[in-house]
């Protein structure tokens, strides 16, 4: 039975991923701050440690006697950089190599990064592979990518490390986001009956919260020589954000048997790239099953049965929101 240490386990991806560890008899640690809750129920083999991967000597002490180290934890999107500085280089880049080289210290064999796509931040190709420039627009891109290179340069025939870049993750979550692209607009299409799009030229990857959740697995799983020092794109509807909107207000519209209306805004967000996700499939046998249509579904059935009330108002829904209310330094 492998351990798995987590960071940022109780967020809106572990909310979905831990469960499905727990299925398969792993043993999970989840190390979080839980600013916006804690969704996860009690298990045997599940251990919740409260924490802020800032504090290395506790993070350190609580990853020991573990397999697989996870690290899903930072300040997650762009706009989060709004809030402060210091604070989003201190959690999503300065305690990133201590925290490598504790999980090496620790006798840790695996150590897994969640990169981001959106580290292309522009690109016209439109097959944007994992040699392609880094082009950053935003700190948290910027930060994302200049991890990357600080893992690989401790990793050892002892110790293998490898990244993801995922797309934007899209669908439910017990712990849910309304702030990223695909589920904003369909608590707009369900709540609203309108949907405004900001921009709408923008090209983006995909990704169902499922699909993320069996990367993961496969990238725990797979040989160390088929992962070690290598990065991958995971990644599977390519599509411009105008687009997604029509596809959101077709399946919405269908389900509620009420008329939705589109409205397009001026946009700052120039972030615009199609990523290509052959080489997971190429090398490690890995392809998304799952596409916009099912994450829309999903939260839309999430809708119906009650699950999320205030959506637009409840800040739990919302990172910046959430960490400017709680002041946190």
């Amino acid at each position: 039975m492998k351990k798995i240490f987590i960071t940022g386990g109780a967020g809106y991806i572990g909310a979905r991923l831990v469960p499905i560890l727990l299925k398969k008899n792993f043993k999970v640690t989840v190390y979080d701050t839980f600013f916006f809750g804690n969704t996860l129920k009690k298990n045997k083999n599940l251990k919740i440690i409260k924490g802020d991967i800032r504090n290395i000597k506790r993070l350190s002490n609580s990853s020991k006697n573990h397999d697989v180290f996870l690290h899903l934890a930072c300040i997650s999107n762009d706009t989060s950089y709004e809030l402060n500085k210091k604070l989003s280089k201190s959690v999503n880049f300065d305690c990133f190599e201590p925290m490598v080289i504790e999980a090496k210290k620790n006798h840790i064999k695996r150590f897994i990064y969640a990169s981001s796509s959106s580290v292309y931040g522009v690109s016209k190709k439109k097959n944007v592979k994992e040699n392609h420039p880094l082009l950053p627009l935003t700190l948290y891109n910027k930060y994302k990518g200049l991890c990357e290179p600080l893992l690989f340069k401790h990793t050892t025939k002892d110790f293998s490390g490898v990244i993801f870049r995922p797309a934007t993750v899209c669908g439910y979550s017990p712990r849910m986001r309304f702030d990223l692209s695909v589920n904003i607009l369909t608590n707009f299409a369900y709540n609203k009956k309108l949907i405004n799009v900001f921009g709408g030229n923008q090209l983006r990857p995909n990704l169902h919260i499922l699909d993320y959740c069996d990367a993961v697995l496969k990238l725990i799983n797979a040989p160390k020589s088929k992962i070690n020092n290598k990065i991958f794109n995971v990644g599977h509807q390519n599509m411009s954000i105008s687009n997604i909107a029509n596809l959101v207000k077709r399946i919405v519209s269908h389900k509620i048997k009420k008329k939705i209306q589109i409205f397009t805004s001026k946009s700052n967000d120039k972030r615009s790239y199609h990523i290509n996700s052959d080489k997971i499939y190429k090398e490690l046998n890995f392809k998304p099953k799952r596409g916009i249509e099912e994450a829309v579904l999903e939260i839309y059935k999430s809708f119906e049965k009650g699950f999320f009330s205030k959506s637009f108002d409840n800040i739990n829904y919302y990172n910046v929101k959430k960490m400017i209310k709680l002041k946190v330094k």
